[in-house]
């Protein structure tokens, strides 16, 4: 799906004030309401805007551990153990991958023994081989993506 200037521009608008009303994002933009309404409504449908709730911060819930752990799986056995995973809190996303293992799971945790507590539970999984955890230290650079919208306005303007 193409994004062309104008939907970078109301992207861009609610990734910096999310708390904005429809009506102040057109009156901002200078287009009509149904106009905007519309392209959101597009935007939406094709998948480019996921979700508009609040970003959370596990640490202020009190899980300030990071890690990502990495798990092997026998064979035949990745989606009993993928729907296993989603019934473990401390889970906030699992992702299948290529390489040194075949899930990729990034863990939050309280405190190194409650992360120690979450890795045994996920070993004891049925269809658990191995796990491998790397800790996080600092987060470098957030969750973004106002930078790949904006690339990708840009190269929908030069191809025209």
């Amino acid at each position: 799906m193409a994004v062309d200037e104008l939907d970078t521009r109301i992207l861009r608008l609610m990734i910096d004030q999310p708390r904005t009303s429809v009506r102040e994002y057109a009156r901002i933009l200078g287009i009509a309401r149904g106009t905007l309404q519309a392209r959101i409504d597009r935007l939406e449908r094709d998948g480019v805007i996921t979700g508009t709730g609040p970003v959370l911060s596990p640490a202020a819930l009190g899980h300030p551990v990071l890690a990502f752990v990495h798990i092997e799986v026998t064979q035949g056995h990745l989606d009993e153990v993928g729907d296993a995973l989603a019934e473990v809190p401390e889970i906030v996303e699992a992702f299948s991958i290529t390489g040194g293992g075949d899930l990729l799971t990034r863990v939050v945790a309280r405190n190194n023994g409650h992360l120690e507590d979450v890795i045994q539970r996920l070993i004891n999984l049925p269809g658990v081989v191995r796990t491998r955890t790397e800790m996080a230290l600092r987060e470098r650079v957030p969750h973004r993506m106002l930078p790949l919208v904006e690339s990708v306005g840009r190269a929908t303007r030069a191809a025209r």
